[in-house]
């Protein structure tokens, strides 16, 4: 086999090494799937879930949002007031609006 690839290019090569690297990465992936649901099988026979047992902690659900301030000139366009302004909102206060006048 060795003499089979020194005959190929450096393509061919490099080709084969990432081919050679996604099936490794695949097969380690398929192995810790494999423990998992063993995990979750035994976990669940002694009446407990995996989670319950390792400790860890249920992502609590937040409700969403509910708008606070509404687009002048296009009320479908609403914002909760979290995270980055929307352009609109910049625009207003740059123009010398306040929140306050955007509020729903």
């Amino acid at each position: 086999m060795s003499t089979a690839l020194e005959n190929m290019s450096l393509k061919e090569l490099k080709a084969l090494h990432a081919q050679v690297g996604r099936l490794i990465d695949g097969y380690e992936d398929r192995r810790k799937q494999e423990a998992l649901r063993e995990l979750e099988e035994k976990a669940r026979a002694l009446g407990f879930s995996l989670d319950e047992i390792v400790g860890a902690k249920v992502a609590r659900k937040r409700a969403p949002a509910k708008a606070k301030y509404a687009n002048p000139a296009n009320r479908s366009d609403t914002w909760t007031g979290r995270g980055r302004k929307p352009r609109w909102v910049e625009a207003a206060l740059k123009s010398g609006k306040s929140l306050a006048d955007l509020a729903i």
